[in-house]
């Protein structure tokens, strides 16, 4: 076995340049595959911390799902939504009062080129800038490290202060507090009453680049007739969540005047769901990657059976000496086997490694966690080793039939 493994290696070392091109189909199919799985399992390893923004036992309801959940034959249905208002809000908070006391109200600023201005300095465009109450910690998992957070008085009267997050304060307030300074967003000036403490990016998109202030006081610079309100609802416990979300659904279809008949004209999501949209979303990207990878390694494995046949023409001659020296037709067989085999799996660990490189720097620029998709790559293996086998035993077939005396006078 080991000078058949010999042979087949200085055989494929003759012809690099072929050996190499014939390797190159394995190697795209593979990656692509390993490319897409590994992002995808990396991606999935963060998904608990990156889609959950929404806080514990939390859901919410807005005019429009998620861009994971908007499919491309569904938006047209979206278009005509009315906006969810602030009496719609108040309504719907008054309804849950005794069921759920937390009811974090938000709306964001969708402009990108809002800037942040202190004295001579100013953040970059494209800051989150929105209003929001008291609850909003707690709804979207931030915390204060500096200063107080918003109070019930603060939105009942529309008081012009702000929270900042960790972006903001190291550019505008690079060597100095911020707390009880000025600043100016969207033409309008705040006084900062808090930071919140670090929270880090999701996606690539930083969560720190971000300025609150008081619903109430956002809906009178900027105009409530322009914006819809994000409601979201904190269950009292985990056991408590099915039901609080049935009287949430139940609070919201009263609040939108929406008769028995009607069907609901806001959407509603949670963490979970989140997760469920971005399942499927990844299921597609594999299924695509499978069909890439599978026209690939097709398109692969006929060329490694091109190319087997055309070394056994060549080398018809050299075959015809072994047999005459005693050569049995297994070993000539397994010869060929063992290159076609060789470079498939060559092929495919290049793949691999290539694969898994990418995919985790798509991971890392997206802030996930880096892995290494051994069940995938353990899978690539094998299947690189069937399409050696199986495109290569014809070939080898081909070889190890052939009449000695008759592959001796081969010119």
């Amino acid at each position: 076995m080991n000078e058949t493994l010999r042979l087949a290696l200085s055989s494929l070392g003759v012809n690099k340049l072929r050996s190499f091109l014939t390797m190159s189909g394995i190697t795209i199919g593979v990656f692509s595959v390993i490319g897409v799985m590994t992002a995808v399992s990396a991606l999935r390893g963060s998904i608990e911390t990156g889609l959950s923004f929404l806080g514990a036992n939390m859901f919410q309801f807005g005019k429009l799902p998620t861009g994971l959940q908007i499919g491309g034959n569904d938006s047209h249905k979206y278009d005509a939504r009315r906006n969810l208002t602030r009496s719609e809000a108040d309504r719907y908070t008054q309804l849950m009062a005794k069921i759920a006391p937390v009811v974090c109200l938000k709306v964001f600023e969708t402009d990108g080129a809002i800037q942040a201005v202190y004295g001579g300095r100013k953040t970059n465009p494209g800051l989150t800038f929105g209003g929001t109450n008291e609850y909003f910690l707690v709804a979207n998992q931030y915390t204060i490290e500096l200063g107080r957070n918003f109070t019930g008085s603060d939105t009942e009267l529309a008081r012009p202060v702000a929270i900042i997050g960790q972006d903001i304060v190291r550019k505008l307030f690079p060597s100095e507090s911020p707390l009880g300074k000025l600043i100016k967003a969207a033409n309008h000036t705040y006084l900062v009453i808090g930071t919140f403490a670090a929270k880090g990016s999701m996606f690539g998109q930083s969560e720190d680049d971000i300025v609150m202030i008081p619903l109430t006081r956002f809906l009178s610079d900027f105009g409530a007739e322009k914006y819809t309100i994000n409601v979201a609802t904190q269950a009292p416990t985990q056991a408590a969540y099915n039901e609080t979300l049935d009287e949430g659904v139940a609070a919201m279809r009263l609040a939108r005047g929406l008769r028995p008949e009607q069907p609901n004209d806001f959407e509603l999501y949670s963490n979970d769901s989140l997760i469920a949209a971005f399942a499927k979303i990844a299921d597609v990207v594999r299924a695509g990657a499978f069909v890439i990878s599978a026209i690939a390694l097709l398109a692969a494995g006929v060329g490694i059976m091109n190319i087997m046949l055309v070394s056994v023409t060549e080398r018809t001659k050299e075959i015809g000496i072994r047999k005459a020296i005693g050569a049995r037709k297994s070993s000539i067989l397994a010869q060929f086997l063992v290159e076609s085999v060789v470079i498939s799996v060559a092929g495919g660990l290049v793949g691999i490694l290539a694969g898994a490189v990418a995919g985790d720097a798509l991971a890392l620029a997206l802030s996930a966690a880096v892995v290494f998709p051994w069940g995938w790559a353990a899978v690539g293996l094998l299947v690189c080793s069937a399409i050696g086998v199986g495109f290569g035993l014809y070939p080898a077939w081909k070889a190890a039939s052939l009449d000695p005396i008759d592959a001796l006078r081969y010119e």
